[in-house]
């Protein structure tokens, strides 16, 4: 267990951001498993720009990596365009 004072609290603070990506990086995740089960074209491309843009902030606090959100954007686009 941890004795100093600042240790504590970088015990709390982990603990808290950990909950917080843990709940960002699930809720992305569901969203592209959603995504890519629309079968609908017009449902679909309203969808792509949401998703997108929670990849892209997940990336940018490095909760994922960017190539990694780069890939799901590429293979969500080739989903949406390849619906009729």
């Amino acid at each position: 267990m941890a004795n100093h004072k600042s240790s504590k609290k970088r015990i709390r603070q982990t603990v808290t951001k950990r909950a917080h990506n843990r709940l960002y990086h699930k809720t992305a995740r569901n969203a592209v498993k959603a995504l890519r089960n629309t079968t609908e074209k017009a449902a679909a491309v309203a969808a792509l720009p949401k998703v997108c843009s929670m990849l892209d902030k997940l990336a940018k606090h490095g909760i994922i990596h960017k190539n990694k959100a780069a890939n799901l954007k590429s293979s969500l686009a080739l989903h949406v365009n390849a619906l009729a």
